[in-house]
């Protein structure tokens, strides 16, 4: 496998899942295809993360790749969860980030766990029935108010306990080590013998 096609039109995670797979193998963007998102009608990460790779595949004719990320918090029995991209009506990141501190204000900080989740999906063709799956989990808690300027999503307001710092104050180098995209990806290249 030479190339295949990342099932996001997302380019934060586009940048980051070539720089954890490294040149081996050319990620290009489900964007180059078609703009057309899948609904994402799975009730858990694996379940969306293969439906996303198969639309992928169908479209572009490549071996597909789908991330399914999230954060889940303890207080919230898990949400915001495979919800996590959309989970404030409108606003982006920004707009998730507002009503996830509005969610939990008032919880002290020791109810304030948290996990960044990654389910990676690669199929070899969009009827494949042996898709390979990787997770990845990455440990942490919910800050009072953003801190830190990298990285996407929910990153300011992921405190890593072993950094002392947010998730957005890591570096680009440090967190592709870290995070629960880290995790899964090089699980993943242990499956592909890479």
């Amino acid at each position: 496998m030479k190339e295949l096609v990342l099932a996001s039109h997302n380019a934060g995670k586009l940048r980051e899942l070539q720089a954890l797979l490294g040149n081996s193998i050319k990620i290009r963007s489900i964007s180059e295809f078609s703009s057309v998102e899948p609904e994402e009608t799975g009730l858990t990460f694996i379940e969306n993360a293969i439906l996303k790779a198969r639309h992928a595949s169908q479209i572009s004719g490549l071996p597909a790749l789908a991330d399914d990320s999230g954060l889940t918090v303890d207080y919230l029995q898990g949400a915001p969860g495979i919800h996590s991209a959309r989970y404030s009506a409108s606003g982006g990141d920004a707009g998730n980030n507002r009503k996830l501190l509005e969610a939990l204000q008032g919880v002290p900080e020791a109810q304030r766990g948290a996990q960044f989740v990654c389910v990676l999906a690669l199929l070899q063709h969009a009827n494949d029935p042996l898709p390979i799956i990787c997770e990845g989990h990455w440990q942490g808690r919910i800050l009072l108010a953003p801190q830190g300027m990298n990285g996407f999503g929910y990153d300011p307001l992921f405190y890593v306990a072993e950094q002392r710092c947010s998730s957005a104050e890591l570096s680009n180098e440090l967190k592709n080590q870290l995070s629960h995209r880290a995790q899964a990806m090089q699980r993943l290249k242990q499956q592909l013998a890479l």
